[in-house]
């Protein structure tokens, strides 16, 4: 079954948010976020490409948020780069300790199991953390398309379904379209390639 994504957003950024993006300095941020140009992935890439598709994923919801943008754009820094200095991004300009509160809140804390992080989220997360989360969950499952570990994909749409749907359904039902579409069309790849007969199978044998 073919899945068509309906969305309700404009086709093209109108002036004032032209204006607006203009004059958010990104540069300072993309400067830190170049530490994890080392950082490889499940999908292939970078992390550094990572966080700046996060950002241009918001821009095309409509986000032209300062906050929100420059902590998409360094959104990982904290959680990737071991013994980060977070004095790097407090004294970045003047945004700098709020950038910081925002990634903080988007960072899986030392200790803390991904279920207890994603579930923090929904409970205590703001507004701009949940929509930063929803953003960086598109553009990962958009990567999950280049994933041959089947175990893998199961689990992160899994994952997906019960944790970022309630949040992306909370605060942004075009987002929440997305992630429905992305998950439907990565289960269909299990499903087109006999994964799950092949899990019901080796079940049966037990």
């Amino acid at each position: 079954m073919k899945y068509e994504m309906k969305v309700d957003k404009p086709d093209t950024m109108d002036q004032q948010h032209m204006l607006q993006l203009k004059n958010i300095f990104l540069a300072p941020y993309m400067q830190i976020a170049t530490a994890l140009i080392g950082k490889g992935r499940r999908a292939g890439g970078n992390m550094f490409r990572h966080q700046l598709d996060t950002m241009t994923i918001l821009i095309d919801y409509g986000y032209i948020d300062g906050i929100l943008l420059k902590a998409s754009v360094i959104h990982d820094v904290v959680e990737d780069i071991p013994g980060f200095d977070h004095n790097i991004i407090k004294t970045c300009d003047e945004d700098g300790n709020e950038v910081l509160d925002l990634v903080l809140e988007v960072t899986k804390r030392d200790g803390e199991q991904k279920n207890d992080f994603l579930r923090r989220i929904i409970e205590t997360g703001s507004h701009k953390a949940k929509v930063l989360k929803c953003a960086d969950r598109i553009s990962n499952m958009i990567s999950l398309g280049f994933v041959t570990d089947e175990k893998f994909i199961e689990r992160y749409c899994d994952e997906t379904e019960y944790f970022i749907f309630p949040i992306a359904l909370e605060v942004d039902y075009n987002m929440y379209q997305e992630l429905i579409s992305l998950v439907m069309t990565r289960r269909q790849v299990l499903v087109d390639n006999g994964y799950f007969d092949r899990k019901k199978q080796a079940e049966a044998e037990k």
